[in-house]
């Protein structure tokens, strides 16, 4: 797929064959439609990833929902390739189509909180950091991510796995209904009780039925300080500790999320806590008792908007980035020594570890389309840099880091999937889920329009691979 990470592909394909398009689409829609050299063009197709850098054909930044429907049916006129974007995190860039037509979702970015009902309306080009904002106004929240400025759609479409996870079950555990425009132009809902096969394939499914422009979660009460707690050991340390801390994360209470990483030569060990603070505090002499030569340790109380920021990247969209991951249904001993054995390459990413368990393997396997719910532990190896020249051997550090712990892995999450094309959704599903979004796929996007994504392939593109 080196086509993700091409730069030179040159100018935009001329839109004046098409002129009677562009000015119809125009006329129809409340928000705005950028061709290159636009003022707003190049800020427009910028993402998170600076190794991205496509040009779309047009860009039709959406304000209401039928600015969706007539961008979409633009598209499939035009036989235009379509990109979706919302928060930009997708580390290949899917939102952004070379020559194609991109649908940034940014300027439908509202949040409406009930806070009787406990339930949000989250317009499908909300961050999470705008859902978060609006919740905790009432004392309230729901599973989101880690890093503010993700978009809600992505994060909730693959899963979404958060702080509150272990408590309150992924993001797409808490959706309640969902409204998309499908790949016919048509305006669709889907819960538990109408459209229930779709409500079922776009929890953890990803972008492959529609654009979802609307999302329903449920809300939980959410006060009070949060408590992070974390050491650092030396490298020539972390096997040791790092077995221990997998053994004392398996005791952990729903409240408490276990986390470590490895970056610089140093380990990380500690855990984030979003329940009362001082049961929290209880586990910290066991945690510091596996540190037998700690270089640092940190404990803060933040709240929760600051502990949902607190990741958030200042470089903006200036880091060039790549990445690997993998889920573990059991850290053993060898995938430790594997990892940080792994981390004395040069090239290496920094390493991420995070804990499942909880309330997310408490939901029924079948309930959702999300895949392995009885993993103990998600990797992520994550690389950052900024010089172009460094690119190749960034990708292939992260890709040497990655290889040899994928006999170990259980697959992989959907949502960290990057250039592995199909060999990557198979780690992402398990071969039934996958048929079932598959037939999902032949009913509502057979010719399949929506496939800058983790593709589901429809069955007539599917046969042969």
């Amino acid at each position: 797929m080196d086509y993700i990470y091409r730069t030179d592909l040159g100018n935009a394909t001329d839109m004046t064959t098409s002129g009677h398009h562009l000015d119809d689409l125009r006329d129809r829609i409340h928000g705005e439609v950028l061709l290159p050299g636009d003022p707003a063009y190049d800020a427009s197709r910028s993402v998170w990833n600076a190794m991205v850098d496509r040009r779309p054909r047009l860009i039709v930044r959406c304000a209401v929902v039928d600015d969706v429907v007539a961008a979409v049916r633009t598209a499939r006129e035009l036989g235009l390739e379509i990109g979706v974007r919302c928060g930009g995190h997708s580390v290949v860039g899917l939102a952004v189509p070379e020559d194609g037509l991109m649908i940034d979702l940014t300027p439908m970015r509202a949040v409406r909180v009930d806070p009787v009902a406990r339930i949000a309306r989250v317009q499908g080009g909300a961050l999470l950091g705008v859902l978060d904002a609006a919740a905790q106004e009432h004392g309230l929240a729901t599973t989101a991510g880690n890093v503010s400025h993700t978009g809600v759609g992505g994060l909730t479409l693959g899963g979404g796995m958060g702080w509150l996870a272990r408590q309150h079950g992924l993001t797409c555990d808490n959706v309640l209904s969902f409204e998309l425009v499908t790949a016919d132009g048509s305006r669709v809902r889907a819960s538990a009780d109408e459209n229930a096969e779709l409500f079922w394939g776009l929890r953890g499914g990803g972008g492959n039925f529609g654009v979802v422009t609307d999302f329903a979660l449920q809300l939980h009460p959410l006060t009070g300080p949060m408590l992070s707690v974390e050491v650092d050991v030396s490298i020539d340390d972390a096997e040791h500790a790092l077995r221990d801390w997998r053994d004392l994360s398996f005791d952990a209470p729903r409240e408490g999320t276990f986390a470590a990483s490895i970056a610089n030569g140093v380990a990380m060990v500690g855990f984030v806590w979003t329940g009362a603070p001082e049961r929290g505090r209880a586990l910290i002499p066991s945690l510091r008792s596996i540190a037998r030569r700690p270089l640092a340790e940190r404990i803060t109380t933040p709240s929760y908007i600051r502990l949902q920021s607190r990741e958030d990247t200042v470089e903006g969209h200036a880091i060039r980035r790549y990445w690997k991951g993998h889920y573990f249904r059991a850290l053993t001993d060898d995938v430790i020594a594997g990892l940080v054995t792994g981390t004395s390459d040069p090239y290496a990413p920094a390493v991420s570890l995070q804990a499942y368990g909880g309330a997310i393997a408490s939901v029924p396997d079948d309930a959702t389309a999300f895949s392995h719910r009885d993993v103990a532990f998600e990797l992520v190896a994550a690389a950052g840099w900024t010089d172009a020249a460094e690119d190749a051997e960034r990708i292939e550090g992260a890709r040497r880091f990655a290889a040899p712990l994928e006999p170990f892995a259980s697959g992989a999450y959907v949502n960290v999937l990057s250039d592995e094309g199909q060999h990557g959704v198979r780690r992402a599903y398990s071969p039934a889920k996958l048929a079932r979004l598959t037939a999902l796929k032949d009913g509502y996007d057979p010719d399949n329009a929506f496939h800058l994504n983790h593709n589901i392939r429809p069955t007539a593109q599917s046969k042969g691979q």
